[in-house]
């Protein structure tokens, strides 16, 4: 091997020695690499993608990137000129831009493995918008994505509350897959490593629990969000943590919901555990009508356990337990409250009426769903957009509902309480983008002209000509709901309103409120009990944004919690201006 090391006598002698090579190379690379291939250009109309299972051993070869069962239906052609793209985008509908596509792994929220044909796994279970693949099953996709023309459905927000353990992800990851959110093929691999784990009746919900730490204690920390579509509606899943330590996350899901599905579990023992004084069933039924949630749907969980077998009279008995309870929150329980039993894990009753139960005469959970009477919504109001999340992501995005009055591509909006004047750059309604918004969607907004650092979840979009009210000082009509000594002028405790969390004190007592006949005191009381009701002075330690209740219910009903509970429940009739 001299001839390598020294220099070679001449440049012809050189190129004999490497010819060799060349040829061997280029043997190599005809063998394993199609360099003539075509290069792969996605036809958007193309027909459904159905897995050949011929592929499967060529697909092997080709792909030993880790342990990714995922990625090996992909075609091996696809392989070879990978864009980067995982295999649930091979197929995308009409009204998916290509730009869209390429900004949209940095939309998911956190995508670890967006790696061209590598860890398609973690990325493809954090991005839900990736219409997943049903056709191993079904030749037709269940679900029916809207042409950009057609007429908007109505966006209806669905917040799963009730105590830990209840079933609230399973059961949102059991709809996901019944209306085709999530395919069969991610579900098998959710079982397969929850079965590892020794925890295989978690896997629907690891499709809304996304993050390690809540996959491996089967806790909901942060408020997962789904979409799915039926007939009629467009629903966001917000999947609220049953945990006590989390209730302040569950405050903020809940403040963007039209509707509440409390979940109780009908297997002995956990019913009576969530319902007693420092179960979550209780607390979370409470803050939700503070949120302003008017219709509630209580779904009867577990009813396939061993020691329920879909009896009527533990049904029964769950429900006698809980309308008292429900009535006294606030929630009228001939119009407000609709009860139905189902089972997360098996999805009985869910979609499908269920053969168990013979005694449930009702529709099943998302047909009902679909039937429900529409929710009133001002388009024409002022603009308000309360901010749940920030984050960068090329500019400033925002996440929030629209409350009221509706929004478009570049328009100037004022984010207040800090009177930035801020441009409207680009809007997703449930990942898809739009041109416009009307009140009730769930929006990520990416905004011109402020940073970041300067927003605060709670902060609020409105339009120029008509700001919301900002202030420090307000007057307040609450009502105690537990607490177990007095409460007197200089209580602190915490404010959630809308979605802003905020310290307060009590900083005065203007006088009890009779609960019977709304009769207000003549005298200052010195201080309030537990079930009292009256109104108060607060002030808060920053600026906040806030409305009256009489003007804007939504931004005008809060919680006051305190040592992990809540407290009391209020809502602001009058703003009190700073004194300089």
């Amino acid at each position: 091997m001299d001839a390598r090391d020294t220099a070679p006598d001449s440049w012809d002698q050189e190129d004999d020695g490497e010819a060799p090579v060349d040829v061997q190379l280029s043997n190599a690379l005809a063998n394993t690499l199609n360099v003539d291939a075509k290069p792969f250009v996605p036809n958007v109309h193309a027909a459904e993608f159905v897995p050949l299972f011929l592929h499967k051993d060529s697909a092997d070869t080709v792909e030993p990137s880790g342990p990714n069962t995922d990625a090996k239906v992909e075609e091996p052609e696809q392989e070879a000129s990978a864009p980067p793209m995982e295999n649930g985008d091979a197929e995308m509908t009409a009204d998916d831009t290509w730009e869209q596509k390429g900004s949209e792994p940095s939309e998911a929220e956190a995508e670890p493995g967006g790696s061209p044909g590598g860890d398609g796994g973690p990325a493809e279970e954090d991005s839900p918008q990736e219409e997943e693949m049903e056709e191993e099953v079904v030749p037709t996709p269940k679900v029916v994505f809207t042409q950009p023309n057609a007429p908007k459905k109505e966006h209806v927000n669905v917040v799963f509350i009730g105590h830990v353990d209840a079933g609230k992800s399973t059961i949102g990851g059991q709809i996901m897959y019944l209306t085709g959110m999530v395919d069969k093929r991610t579900l098998e691999k959710y079982e397969k490593e929850a079965k590892e784990k020794n925890r295989e009746t978690w896997y629907l919900s690891w499709a809304l629990d996304t993050n390690q730490e809540e996959r491996d204690k089967g806790k909901t920390v942060e408020v997962g969000r789904a979409y799915f579509e039926t007939e009629k509606k467009h629903f966001t899943i917000l999947d609220a943590p049953g945990h006590k330590s989390f209730v302040p996350n569950m405050i903020g899901g809940a403040s963007q919901a039209d509707l509440a599905v409390l979940v109780i579990s009908a297997r002995k023992g956990e019913f009576e555990t969530g319902f007693e004084k420092g179960g979550q069933t209780r607390e979370h039924a409470m803050l939700a009508k503070t949120a302003g949630v008017k219709h509630l749907i209580v779904l009867v969980n577990k009813m396939d356990d061993p020691t329920v077998n879909w009896s009527l009279e533990r049904y029964e008995e769950c429900k006698e337990k809980l309308v008292p309870f429900l009535k006294k929150v606030g929630f009228n329980p001939r119009k407000d409250i609709h009860f139905m039993p189902c089972s997360g894990l098996t999805g009985a009753n869910l979609k499908e009426p269920a053969d168990l139960c013979p005694w449930y005469t009702g529709l099943p959970f998302i047909p009902h769903l679909d039937n429900l009477a529409h929710f009133t919504r001002s388009s024409d109001g002022p603009v308000r957009l309360p901010i749940v999340d920030k984050y960068k992501d090329m500019g400033t995005v925002v996440l929030g509902k629209l409350e009221s009055g509706s929004i478009s591509k570049a328009q100037q909006l004022v984010m207040m309480p800090n009177r930035h004047t801020v441009e409207l750059l680009s809007l997703l309604s449930d990942d898809v983008e739009t041109d416009d918004a009307g009140p009730g969607e769930n929006l990520k907004l990416r905004l011109k002209g402020i940073e970041e650092e300067e927003i605060l979840p709670g902060f609020i979009l409105c339009n120029a000509e008509n700001l919301c009210h900002s202030g420090r000082t307000f007057d307040a009509q609450i009502v105690i709901i537990e607490h177990k000594s007095i409460i007197c002028p200089g209580y602190n405790a915490v404010l959630h309103i809308h979605t802003c969390i905020e310290e307060v004190q009590i900083t005065a007592l203007i006088c009890l409120v009779d609960k019977k006949t709304g009769e207000k005191s003549k005298t200052r009381p010195r201080f309030v009990k537990q079930d009292q009701v009256c109104i108060a002075r607060l002030r808060t330690a920053g600026t906040i944004c806030l409305e009256t209740f009489k003007d804007f219910p939504q931004m005008g009903r809060f919680t006051l919690r305190d040592e992990g509970k809540t407290i009391a429940i209020g809502k602001v009739l009058k703003l009190v201006a700073e004194k300089d």
